[in-house]
């Protein structure tokens, strides 16, 4: 990879993000645009590709409590959604592409896994890895990595007979955990992630297994650690940088001619069967309609794993080549429409709230979320690092509740002693329920700047009149979560200065009275 096209993915990235898009639709138009133009994927930019899905899945690992994923609409969702659009899309490969029964059956299969890089890249853009469900698309992701190893070994070769050993790698727990606590806070940590990331992948591949899983295995062994998030942030640069690899890979595998296009199209044609199997399959598992629906799209979308089926089957013989243009046409084209849906996903519940909504189950869901805030008179949304001082602080003067969409931390607050209930402002199904008559401030402190927005808007929508206060990362942001109904708004970075400087008067005053 030259800097030639280095500056091209820049260009087109940038374009992308210019009108509204994902700077990733752009990476994947910068491949087509160099397959077209003759160029192909080479050693140099597979290798870097590599590096960045398993520094994705790695950052992933470092937020995931498996405790969570432990649950019958993961397991059992996973696998019948995997099983239900495997058989209606390879009776469909079989009638209209004329394929054998075994050679339909195995791309229909292949074709109802969803793309990780995808749906772990729009969650953690929107903050919502560690969400309910967040970990459900996440949990079900994982499900299809364990069938695709399976897939595999029936297709290819079985796992090295010393992939059992792999049960033992907990052990290894206390020592990574000391090594982490002794990177300290700069390039070592850094050094420290990509080698543990490159060596655990290297190590399931060698055995067998998928090196994407051996890299979220890895840092699910740190997630306890007090760094882990530290060290995720270590690793988000370089992990955004290696990916542009990976979407100029997808880019370079082909490009679109009159045969493959439609072929490609008719592929397409088969998301919204796949997210709407997904849905009614999570609905059946008693989710609600809004988890069900936000799970479903972030998991329309094709997975790079088809394009591995589809080279056995040309190997093998019963597969004609064509299918590897076609296929890469399809999940390519899935990610440049995933990406953008991804990002509506919350405005495009709220559009169809009304209709999903009928489709709910009359149970109590596993995501059920509180409405009663008891005699609190202040809230605070997002209990994160600034939302927790914000807690500490206002609890001595007033009562406080607390209301985090992250199942994991609101456990961590209540261990501490802070009333903190489970919910996420981005529900409107939680507005519509939420008693607020006593509460006469809410303070936004959610990572997400659309968050923010959403909650404010919400806020009005349901006649709160008392105070809205947010904080802002930046100008643009602070100037929409105002216009969506905010009253004033905190850039953290300018507080944390003002905060820090009246500590420091303060301490100034009080020496000098103990000196005079």
């Amino acid at each position: 990879m030259d800097a030639l096209w280095i500056c091209l993915a820049f260009a087109a990235g940038l374009l992308a993000h210019r009108i509204g898009l994902p700077p990733l639709v752009g990476y994947l138009a910068a491949g087509f645009g160099l397959h077209a133009a003759g160029e192909r994927s080479g050693p140099a930019i597979e290798q870097v590709a590599h590096l960045g899905v398993l520094l994705l899945m790695f950052t992933i690992g470092l937020k995931l409590r498996l405790q969570y994923l432990a649950r019958p609409e993961i397991w059992g969702g996973g696998l019948a959604h995997l099983g239900l659009f495997a058989l209606l899309a390879g009776v469909l490969v079989w009638l209209l592409a004329a394929q054998a029964p075994g050679p339909a059956t195995a791309l229909g299969l292949a074709l109802g896994f969803s793309s990780t890089v995808i749906a772990a890249k729009s969650l953690e853009a929107k903050q919502e890895l560690r969400s309910f469900h967040g970990r459900v698309a996440i949990g079900i992701l994982i499900v299809q990595d364990l069938a695709a190893v399976g897939l595999l070994s029936v297709a290819a070769e079985a796992p090295h007979p010393g992939a059992a050993l792999l049960l033992l790698l907990p052990l290894a727990r206390p020592l990574l955990l000391k090594l982490l606590s002794a990177c300290g806070h700069d390039e070592l940590l850094l050094v420290f992630g990509l080698a543990l990331a490159a060596g655990a992948g290297a190590l399931f591949h060698a055995l067998g297994l998928s090196a994407e899983l051996g890299a979220l295995a890895a840092g699910a062994l740190l997630a306890a650690h007090g760094r882990a998030g530290e060290l995720a942030s270590a690793l988000w640069g370089l992990k955004e940088a290696f990916l542009l690899g990976f979407f100029l890979q997808i880019g370079l595998a082909g490009g679109p001619d009159a045969a493959t296009f439609l072929g490609a199209l008719g592929l397409l044609l088969l998301l919204p069967l796949k997210a709407a199997a997904l849905f009614l399959v999570l609905i059946a598992f008693r989710l609600r309609a809004r988890s069900a629906f936000l799970s479903a799209l972030s998991l329309a979308s094709y997975s790079e794993f088809a394009l591995i089926v589809a080279q056995l089957g040309v190997q093998a013989g019963w597969l004609d080549a064509q299918w590897l243009t076609l296929l890469a046409l399809a999940i390519a084209a899935s990610f440049a429409l995933g990406a953008p849906l991804n990002r509506l996903a919350h405005p495009l519940f709220e559009r169809w709230e009304a209709r999903l909504l009928g489709f709910e189950r009359h149970v109590r869901h596993p995501d059920e979320e509180p409405i009663h805030l008891g005699a609190a008179h202040l809230l605070v949304i997002g209990m994160g690092r600034a939302g927790t001082v914000a807690y500490d602080y206002l609890v001595q003067h007033e009562r406080v509740v607390g209301l985090d969409s992250d199942l994991s931390r609101v456990g961590d607050h209540l261990h501490a002693g802070r009333r903190v209930l489970y919910a996420d402002a981005e529900d409107p199904g939680l507005w519509h329920h939420l008693h607020l008559s006593g509460i006469r401030a809410v303070l936004l402190m959610m990572r997400d700047a659309e968050a923010r927005v959403i909650a404010a808007r919400q806020l009005r929508r349901h006649g709160f009149t008392g105070l809205v206060a947010a904080i802002s990362h930046y100008p643009d942001e602070a100037a929409a979560v105002t216009a969506a109904g905010a009253d004033m708004t905190f850039t953290r970075l300018d507080q944390v200065g003002l905060g820090l400087a009246e500590h420091v008067l303060g301490e100034l005053k009080q020496r000098a009275a103990a000196g005079g």
